[in-house]
């Protein structure tokens, strides 16, 4: 098990509450730690994707039920650092997410294959049965998003 405590980002926020969101145009995965009290980041519930309003409205009711401190929300980069459409409409919903939540702190994490290292991480875990959960996957991309964000 990691220790999180070592890195800088965990006493920036410790005690603050992080919900990190792994964006996609069907599911949405999400993922939270409260560096200090919990041991490692966990996952969220995940959200089907209708429109960018509702699954706003729906991360504010999150945001309320969890007394989120920190919106992290993960970027999806081609390997070499170049901007795909996808990365441009995520961080276009970014821009709504910062403006309809002004008094959280606000990040974009890189979150180039997370996706194939939550496949991985199940393949690898008897909590997946050692099988890829694919309605599980986008919470756990959500989790090695936040990882990644408390280690950068």
């Amino acid at each position: 098990m990691l220790d999180f405590s070592t890195y800088k980002r965990f006493k920036t926020f410790e005690n603050k509450t992080i919900l990190a969101i792994d964006f996609g145009f069907k599911v949405i995965g999400t993922a939270f730690f409260k560096p200090g009290v919990d041991p490692f980041p966990y996952m969220g519930q995940k959200i089907i994707f209708k429109s960018q309003l509702e699954t706003i409205e729906t991360i504010k009711q999150i945001v309320a039920d969890e007394s989120v401190d920190i919106l992290v929300l993960g970027i999806p980069y081609f390997i070499d650092g170049s901007e795909s459409e996808t990365t441009k409409l995520i961080k276009h919903f970014g821009e709504h997410l910062k403006s309809s939540f002004k008094t959280l702190e606000f990040f974009e994490q890189d979150e180039t294959l997370t996706t194939k290292s939550a496949k991985e991480r199940m393949q690898n875990s008897p909590q997946f049965n050692f099988k890829i959960d694919f309605t599980q996957i986008d919470c756990l991309a959500a989790v090695i998003i936040l990882e990644d964000f408390i280690r950068s």
